[in-house]
C-alpha cells in the first residue's frame, strides 16, 4: 500500500588481467568461426583500386551527381578496405576542371584515350575491378571503343545500366549483350529494368543485381520553419526538381494549376534547377521561355517561382521537406529511374507522379498517386484530393520515407560492395570506418527533466514520458564520454541523468521506472516487474562511482549522491531473483570496487553470483551451458557478470561458468564470424536448434550488451579471439547484418529503433541512441 501512495508523488518533487592458453567446448564452433576471421583478415594486404567510369562534377548531369554520392558513400563506410578513382568521361566538346583527386579526363571521341586507360588499368596490380556507369548518351558516337576498352580490359568490370529500355530493337539488344557479356556483374535500380534485361535480352539473372538509386540521410527538420526560411511562410507547397528540358513535361503540371489554385489560393509551385547544359548549347532556354509564356497565358505568375541553378544538395533536401506534395511528370513511359523522384520520397514527400516503371515499383505501399501521362485534369484531382486530407498526406510521407529507408547512400554503398565482392578475383577483408562519436541526438532527445524515451524519426516524442532504464544508461554514456575527452559540457548531462535516477528512488530504497510527460510516476510503475530496472540504475550508480576522481571539486556533491543512492538501494536486494537484475547488480558492484572511497562488498558480490550460480546448475546439461531454459533478451550480462564476481573474488567456479556459458551463447549468435543476436519475435529454447533464419526483431541493445561482455572476456582471455568478434559485432551498427543496412544515423548522430523483417525502424529512440553510444566508446577504448 505505501508502494502505492508513493506512486502518486510528483516526479518534480522527489579488472584484474589474467592470461590463458586457447580453449573451446566441445559443443561449441566459436573458436572455430574465430579461425576463420583471422584467416581472412589476413587477405589481400594492401588496399584494392576500384576505378570508375563516369561523368562526374563539376560536369552537371544526373550520373555525375550520382557517382560523386556513391564514392563518398563507399569511401565514408569502406574507406580503410580500398580506394575509389575516378576516370571522369568528357566529349571532345567538353572542357570542366575536376579536384585534383580525379583523374585526367577520358575523352569519348578518342579511341586512343580508351585504350591508354585500358593500358594504365591493366598495368596497375592494385586495380581489382571497373565500375561502369552506363547511360547511352555518355559513349554516343564512339561505342565501338568502349566496347573494344572493356575487351582488352584483363580486370573483372561491373556495369550499371541507367538506362534499360524495353521491347528493344535488334541493334539496341546487340548493345546491351555485347556489353553484358564482358561484364563480370550488372547493376540496375529497379526490379522492373532487371526483369526486362533478364526476359527481353536473355541476360541470365545471376549477373544482375538491383540496388535502388540512393538518397541522402537528413536530419528532419520542422517544415514551417523552412518555409520562413525561403520566404514561403503560409504557402501550400508543390514542387518538382531536376535538369530542366522538354522530357520533364512541367506544362502538364501548370495546365493543371488554376483547378488548384482556385480551391487552395495559398498554393505555390516551385521549379527547381536549371536548363540541362545540353540542352542549352543545342537551344538555349527556348523551354523555359515556353513555360513561362504559359506561366502568363494561365495568370500564374504569383504561384509559380523558378528556383534556376543547379541547387546545393543541402538546400535541395531542405526544399523537398518543406514540399507538401511533389510532382513527378515525364513524357517518357520508358524512363527506368529517377534520382528526383528518389530523393523526393526518401524526404518524406507525397508523391503525385506519372506512371514510369520507378514509380509504379516503389508507390506500391502507398507513398503516393500515379496519374495518366499528360493528364492536367487527373494531375489536379490528385493534387486537389490530397491537399483535403492531411491524415492521407502524412501516412504517404512516412510510407516514402520507410521505402526509402534502405537506399541511404550508406546502404547503396554496401550493396555496391557485396556485388564488387562477388566479381573480384581476389577477396576484399571488408573494414567498415567506424563513425566519429557524436552526441548531438542524445542532447536533442534530453531536456531538463532527463532523455524523453521515444521518438518521431529523430525528433524527440514527449508523450512517450521518460523512464529511469534509459537516464541510468544515458547516465553511463556520459561518465564514460567525459572519462574518455574530459569535456566540461558532458557534466551538465550528468546531472540531469542523477538527478533523475535520484527523483525515481524511494525510502524503501526500490526505484519507480516509468515517468510521464507531465513528470508524474505512472500507473505501470504499479503492474510492471521493476527489479531489472533497479538493477540498471545500481549499474549506473557504481560506473558514476567509478570515475568520479576525474569530476572537478565543485562536483564532489555528485560522488555523495551517487554513494548514498548505491548504498541505501543495494540493501533492497537480498531477495531479488531476476538473473538480469542480479547481474546488473554485480555490474555495479564491479565499478564501485574501483571507486577510491568504497567499503569491500564481496559478501554482496558472492551472494549475488551464487544466486546465478544456482540458476545455472539448474538449468544446464552436457548441451545447455545456460542459466535458464531459453535464450531472450540482454543475454549477454549473465555470463558478463559472472567474469565480473570472478575478477573480485577470484572463486574460479565463477570464471568457468562465465567461460561456458558465454562460449555458448556465442556459438548461438554468431554466424561467419557476423552476430545474429536473438530476435524478441523468436526466443531460443532448450531442445531446439538455431537456424539463424532472419525473423526481424533485433535490437541495438542486445548488440551493445554482447559487445560491452566481449570487451570484459577479451581483457581476461585476451588469445581467443572475442576481440576480433567485439569488432565484427559492432559492424552490424554500421550494416553488417541481415538486410545490409546502417542501423546507425551519421547525419543525426542517432541510432535506428532495430531491424524488422524488411526494414529499419526509423525512429531513433534513447534506448537505441545510448546501446550505440555505449558500443562505440567501447570500441574508443578497445585495445587489440
Amino acid at each position: 500500500m505505501k508502494k502505492t501512495m508513493e506512486s502518486k508523488i510528483t516526479f518534480e518533487n522527489r579488472v584484474k588481467k589474467t592470461k590463458t592458453g586457447i580453449r573451446s567446448l566441445p559443443d561449441t564452433n566459436v573458436n572455430g568461426q574465430i579461425d576463420k576471421l583471422m584467416s581472412d583478415k589476413r587477405h589481400n594486404p594492401n588496399l584494392t583500386e576500384i576505378i570508375c567510369l563516369t561523368s562526374y562534377p563539376p560536369r552537371e548531369c544526373g550520373i555525375a551527381t550520382y557517382s560523386k554520392d556513391l564514392e563518398k558513400a563507399i569511401m565514408d563506410t569502406f574507406g580503410d578496405s580500398f580506394t575509389f578513382k575516378v576516370y571522369p568521361l568528357e566529349s571532345g566538346t567538353s572542357n570542366h576542371t575536376y579536384p585534383k583527386n580525379i583523374e585526367p579526363p577520358l575523352n569519348t571521341d578518342s579511341a586512343l584515350d580508351f585504350l591508354k586507360a585500358a593500358y594504365a588499368i591493366n598495368a596497375n596490380p592494385k586495380v581489382g575491378l571497373v565500375l561502369v556507369q552506363h547511360e547511352f548518351g555518355l559513349f554516343k558516337g564512339n561505342e565501338h571503343s568502349f566496347y573494344e576498352f572493356l575487351d582488352y580490359l584483363d580486370k573483372p568490370v561491373v556495369v550499371t545500366f541507367h538506362t534499360v529500355l524495353p521491347d528493344p530493337t535488334p541493334v539496341m539488344k546487340n548493345k546491351v549483350f555485347t556489353i553484358a557479356s564482358r561484364s563480370a556483374g550488372i547493376i540496375v535500380m529497379t526490379r522492373t529494368s532487371a526483369d526486362i534485361l533478364e526476359k527481353q535480352y536473355g541476360i541470365s539473372p545471376d549477373k544482375i543485381s538491383v540496388i535502388a538509386h540512393g538518397t541522402h540521410l537528413i536530419e528532419y527538420e520542422d517544415k514551417h520553419i523552412l518555409k520562413t526560411k525561403y520566404d514561403l511562410e503560409g504557402k501550400t507547397v508543390l514542387s518538382t526538381f531536376g535538369l530542366l528540358g522538354p522530357g520533364k513535361n512541367l506544362e502538364t503540371s501548370l495546365s493543371a494549376l488554376p483547378g488548384i489554385i482556385e480551391r487552395y489560393p495559398e498554393v505555390i509551385f516551385l521549379i527547381i534547377g536549371k536548363t540541362h547544359p545540353t540542352i542549352v548549347k543545342e537551344n538555349g532556354e527556348v523551354y523555359r521561355e515556353f513555360l513561362k509564356q504559359k506561366i502568363d497565358e494561365l495568370g500564374l505568375g504569383d504561384h509559380v517561382r523558378f528556383v534556376n541553378q543547379f541547387v546545393p544538395t543541402d538546400s535541395l533536401l531542405e526544399y523537398l521537406q518543406l514540399t507538401d506534395i511533389y510532382l513527378f511528370t515525364s513524357n517518357d513511359p520508358n524512363q527506368a529511374v529517377s534520382g528526383t523522384f528518389a530523393y523526393a520520397l526518401s524526404c518524406g514527400c507525397p508523391i503525385v507522379s506519372t506512371p514510369i516503371p520507378h514509380a509504379l515499383e516503389v508507390l506500391q505501399n502507398h507513398a503516393g498517386v500515379l496519374f495518366d501521362f499528360e493528364d492536367s485534369l487527373q494531375l489536379q484531382q490528385s493534387v486537389l484530393e490530397l491537399l483535403d486530407d492531411e491524415k492521407i498526406r502524412f501516412k504517404m510521407s512516412l510510407n516514402g520515407m520507410h521505402t526509402s529507408s534502405g537506399s541511404a547512400w550508406q546502404n547503396a554503398a554496401i550493396a555496391h560492395v557485396k556485388v564488387f565482392q562477388q566479381a573480384l578475383d581476389v577477396p576484399i577483408n571488408l573494414s567498415y570506418k567506424r563513425p566519429p562519436i557524436d552526441l548531438k541526438h542524445l542532447k536533442k532527445m534530453t531536456d531538463e527533466v532527463g532523455i524523453v524515451q521515444f521518438s518521431q524519426l529523430n525528433s524527440p516524442d514527449i508523450e512517450s514520458g521518460y523512464t529511469l532504464d534509459d537516464n541510468a544508461r544515458a547516465l553511463i554514456v556520459m561518465c564514460q564520454h567525459f572519462a574518455l575527452t574530459g569535456k566540461s559540457s558532458d557534466l551538465k548531462y550528468i546531472t540531469t541523468y542523477l538527478n533523475f535516477v535520484e527523483r525515481c528512488f524511494r525510502s524503501d530504497g526500490t526505484f519507480l521506472n516509468y515517468v510521464d510527460k507531465e513528470r508524474q510516476f505512472t500507473d505501470q510503475n504499479n503492474t510492471v516487474n521493476l527489479d531489472d530496472a533497479c538493477g540498471r540504475a545500481i549499474w549506473s550508480l557504481g560506473y558514476l562511482l567509478s570515475i568520479s576522481r576525474l569530476l572537478p571539486e565543485s562536483y564532489q556533491h555528485v560522488t555523495g549522491k551517487a554513494r548514498f543512492l548505491f548504498e541505501n538501494a543495494l540493501e533492497t536486494f537480498e531477495n531479488v531473483q531476476s538473473p538480469r537484475a542480479i547481474a546488473f547488480t554485480i555490474k555495479g558492484l564491479y565499478f564501485y570496487n574501483k571507486y577510491e572511497n568504497r567499503e569491500c562488498k564481496n559478501t554482496n558480490v558472492e551472494d549475488l553470483a551464487d544466486r546465478l550460480i544456482r540458476f545455472y546448475d539448474s538449468e544446464s546439461n552436457k548441451d545447455w551451458h545456460w542459466f535458464e531454459g531459453y535464450l531472450t533478451y540482454g543475454n549477454s550480462v549473465l555470463p558478463q557478470a559472472m567474469l565480473m564476481a570472478y575478477v573480485m573474488t577470484l572463486n574460479p567456479r565463477y570464471k568457468k561458468v562465465a567461460k561456458d556459458s558465454f562460449d555458448f551463447l556465442l556459438s548461438k549468435i554468431f554466424k561467419d564470424g557476423s552476430i545474429r543476436i536473438i530476435s524478441n519475435q523468436d526466443w531460443h529454447t532448450l531442445g531446439t536448434e538455431n537456424d539463424f533464419k532472419f525473423k526481424g526483431g533485433e535490437q541495438p541493445i542486445d548488440v551493445t550488451y554482447t559487445i560491452l561482455a566481449l570487451n570484459l572476456f577479451h581483457t581476461i582471455f585476451p588469445l581467443e579471439g572475442y576481440g576480433l568478434l567485439m569488432k565484427n559485432a559492432f559492424d552490424w551498427f554500421l550494416g553488417r547484418n541481415p538486410l545490409g543496412q546502417m542501423v546507425y544515423n551519421p547525419c543525426t548522430g542517432g541510432c535506428y529503433d532495430g531491424l524488422e523483417l524488411h526494414n529499419v525502424n526509423l525512429n531513433q529512440g534513447a534506448e537505441s541512441t545510448i546501446s550505440y553510444l555505449l558500443a562505440r566508446i567501447c570500441l574508443s577504448n578497445f585495445k587489440d
